[in-house]
């Protein structure tokens, strides 16, 4: 069973094809600039990257061209060899979990598209296109709320009107559920301990940490929208939502352009007024740029105050694991994150860290809490829950 994983964005298309037969991953590739003359497709397989200039009008185009690359790479015999396309997909009003796309699913995304607006219009779009265009080949939607269905309700509740969270779903969610999943998995599996205590760390262009235990989401950093829990590349976090009608006053910007201000021009950008990526940010403080060590020192004060949270919630943690694009790459982050913490079983590895590279221990010889660097593997997990969604499908 051959299965593609689409990772989409509002002018790119990129994909890994996996056969699930071993899990291995066949090829990589994507379609670049969607929408321009000059469209950018590659595609990587047997160590090799090739590239070429396209015309893509559209998502579905992309796909199409994609495919057909594929199968001139002798990956796919033809495309009607794909079982499925996968999708991260985020949110969606009263659905969560894995499932075939179909008109109510896409419907239950077009109602969050102001929720989540940097992510559900691209993918709704893409689907329908795929859809039209592609209908022999079964479309499914792995929510990234999924993984969080286990939040008990201490956890998963605002204090507000009860009956906004039972009619409405106001209530924190929780995101980037594949990757705290494939952590969960990854992590349990080095400790040799089913029960695990685990304190996922995902820092990337988006951020978010996870308390899990035996396997299980206990709680999380993001709530009812991405937008919320740490500080992210360009979107605020946590938000005191009272403080809008003073800068309405204030600004005399509309809700509506404070949202988007929040939403795409807050987070690390906002506060350092340099960049959205945390290597221009850090630069710009080793360079002595107040700013940008401001954003640093309150992003890192965010993750910090999560961390502590959750060894509380937990009663302490057997490991915590540091993935993404910052979790993974920048070690004065998770030196700054880890700094003081010996009294709570935390000591990494000063040499350890500097040095990391791939998947790795970075704690000392007196540290009772593992520590770990984890790169993760989304694509893998939502091919894994594609492939049962399709096997459940048939057996019912």
């Amino acid at each position: 069973m051959k299965i593609l994983i689409a990772n989409l964005g509002s002018t790119s298309f990129k994909y890994r094809l996996f056969d699930m037969t071993d899990e291995q991953v066949l090829a990589r590739g994507g379609v670049e600039r969607i929408g321009s003359p000059q469209s950018k497709c590659f595609v990587e397989a047997d160590g090799s990257r090739e590239e070429m200039t396209i015309a893509a009008k559209d998502h579905a185009v992309a796909v199409k061209l994609c495919l057909q690359q594929l199968t001139d790479k002798r990956r796919l015999a033809s495309p009607k060899e794909l079982a499925a396309i996968g999708f991260k997909a985020v949110h969606a009003k009263g659905i969560t979990g894995v499932h075939r796309v179909d008109e109510k699913v896409l419907a239950a995304m077009e109602a969050f598209n102001d929720i989540v607006p940097a992510h559900n219009p691209p993918y709704v779009k893409a689907m329908r296109l795929l859809a039209k265009e592609l209908p022999d080949i079964p479309l499914v939607a792995a929510f990234e709320t999924g993984f969080h269905e286990t939040i008990p309700p201490s956890e998963k509740h605002y204090a507000i009107p009860l009956e906004w969270a039972e009619k409405h779903g106001i209530k924190r969610w929780g995101f980037h559920g594949a990757s705290h999943r494939y952590i969960s998995e990854r992590a349990t599996k080095w400790l040799g301990n089913p029960e695990a205590k685990i304190i996922s760390c995902h820092l990337g262009g988006s951020s978010s940490l996870c308390a899990i235990k035996a396997g299980k989401s206990q709680a999380t950093s993001m709530g009812m929208t991405p937008q919320s829990g740490l500080p992210q590349n360009n979107r605020v976090g946590d938000f005191d939502p009272f403080a809008l009608p003073a800068l309405i006053r204030a600004t005399g910007k509309t809700l509506d352009e404070l949202l988007a201000i929040l939403a795409n021009q807050s987070g690390l950008e906002g506060l350092s007024g340099k960049s959205n990526d945390l290597r221009d940010v850090e630069q710009a403080a080793l360079n002595g740029d107040v700013k940008a060590r401001l954003a640093l020192d309150v992003y890192i004060a965010s993750v910090r105050h999560y961390l502590g949270a959750y060894l509380v919630l937990l009663g302490g943690a057997d490991a915590i694991v540091f993935t993404g694009g910052i979790g993974e790459n920048s070690s004065t982050m998770r030196a700054a994150i880890c700094k003081d913490l010996t009294w709570f079983g935390i000591d990494l590895a000063a040499d350890k860290n500097k040095s990391a590279k791939g998947e790795t221990r970075i704690d000392g010889p007196t540290s009772r809490v593992q520590v770990w660097i984890m790169p993760t593997n989304e694509e893998l997990i939502v091919a894994r829950q594609s492939r049962d969604c399709l096997a459940f499908s048939l057996a019912s």
